[in-house]
């Protein structure tokens, strides 16, 4: 625990509904007490917010993930909001997962740029500066007209596969997409790099077409930010396995599991999937080959060495 952050009694750390335990055990490592907030729905749905903790000028950090369901976002801007009317000095988005990710660009006609105004209502509700994990693509940072601080996970990651001491590896990109992470991972673990080459021919439907790189008798990691409905990962599994690969894993930073991604991960050839905490699984969502890992000492950190003023660079390093 660190003993520093909270000595001016400025620092102050709150959380929404989305996910809480993650929040508390960041608290926890910072040596400082959850903040209170009253967070419920009305019976029409509508959610009400209310900080109920004094944080005129603190220096306050609201972790909520954005995942689905969207009151979620909402909660976020509420509590935003609520901070900023009740004079906080410094207010920071801390969101683990940023949701409407994807929606990062026109590719069809008479679409939104999600993203985009996702990142304005976060700032028009008051953020000062935001804090998340891998964004699904790295020009997002420029989507927001504040300060962004984005942290990796494959910290998290290399270090725990270095300590399976798997010899013998081949790190694998399941899509094009995915193979600047793919190549940092093969570079800190030692390993070579595969690519799985695949065509999409609609929104969450996809086709392995060919495997680049050398997988027979190896064993396999396959490296991506995240897990949606899984076809991805599920399919790349079954092509590595069907070309000779030995073990196969995978890891993910945000595990959405949407639809059939629980059926399609728990029936592929997978001897191990590691995600992280960034968005909450719950027991429904669990099965015996899933392993999470948590993000809470790398959160803890950077909201440490922001609040002291202390450069967060080495964090978000590509590692």
């Amino acid at each position: 625990m660190y003993a520093d952050p909270i000595a001016d009694g400025k620092l102050m750390v709150l959380s929404g509904r989305a996910n809480r335990p993650l929040a508390e055990r960041v608290a926890g490592i910072l040596g400082c007490e959850l903040g209170e907030a009253t967070i419920r729905n009305f019976e029409d749905g509508e959610i009400f917010v209310r900080i109920d903790d004094n944080v005129r000028g603190r220096d306050l950090y609201i972790i909520q993930s954005t995942c689905p369901p969207s009151d979620n976002i909402l909660e976020l801007l509420l509590l935003l909001d609520a901070a900023r009317r009740a004079s906080a000095d410094r207010i920071t988005a801390v969101i683990p997962y940023f949701g409407y990710a994807r929606q990062d660009r026109k590719d069809q006609p008479r679409v939104a740029i999600g993203a985009k105004l996702m990142a304005n209502m976060i700032v028009a509700a008051g953020a000062h500066r935001v804090l998340s994990i891998d964004f699904h693509q790295h020009q997002l940072q420029g989507f927001f007209d504040i300060p962004v601080d984005h942290l990796y996970a494959a910290p998290v990651f290399t270090r725990y596969f270095r300590d399976k001491g798997l010899d013998n590896l081949t790190v694998v990109s399941p899509d094009v997409g995915s193979a600047k992470m793919a190549r940092g991972f093969a570079k800190r673990l030692g390993a070579t790099m595969g690519i799985i080459d695949k065509r999409r021919p609609s929104a969450n439907v996809s086709e392995v077409m060919n495997v680049i790189g050398e997988v027979e008798g190896k064993d396999c990691l396959l490296s991506d930010d995240m897990i949606d409905t899984a076809g991805t990962m599920a399919q790349a599994a079954r092509a590595l396995k069907e070309r000779g690969a030995r073990d196969v894993y995978a890891c993910a930073t945000h595990a959405l599991l949407s639809g059939p991604a629980v059926d399609r991960l728990r029936d592929a050839p997978f001897t191990e999937i590691v995600v992280t905490d960034t968005i909450p699984v719950p027991p429904h969502k669990q099965f015996e080959t899933l392993r999470v890992l948590s993000t809470d000492e790398l959160l803890a950190k950077a909201v440490r060495y922001t609040h002291v003023n202390e450069s967060v660079s080495s964090l978000f390093e590509a590692v």
